[in-house]
């Protein structure tokens, strides 16, 4: 995997997980992922703004405009009810399916 790279299916949840902690922008949530994983990790706009809207047709987010930290007019994505439990599962199952591949990496050759 080259720097950058999300496995499938990831990306859905790291932008729920972001939410979870306050709404905001798209910008600010590509910020946050690529902050918390110590540059490693990068969502360019083509990824984020699919994965958005994706989320928000789905009922997990909901949307409202308004003015961002240099007063230019954001689009603020802010977490509902139903995307903190889908949050809740996609963790859970992140956690199985991360152990089950350790499991698999520590086999002895």
């Amino acid at each position: 995997m080259t720097k950058g790279d999300l496995l499938q299916g990831t990306l859905d949840m790291l932008i729920l997980k972001s939410l979870a902690l306050e709404p905001m922008h798209g910008w600010g949530i590509s910020q946050r992922i690529q902050f918390r994983s110590g540059d490693i990790l990068r969502v360019n706009q083509g990824s984020l703004y699919p994965a958005l809207q994706r989320l928000e047709t789905a009922g997990l987010i909901d949307s409202e405009w308004g003015p961002s930290e240099n007063n230019r007019q954001a689009k603020f994505y802010r977490l509902k009810p139903a995307g903190r439990k889908q949050l809740r599962e996609e963790e859970a199952s992140w956690d199985r399916m991360t152990a089950a591949v350790g499991r698999v990496l520590a086999l002895s050759s």
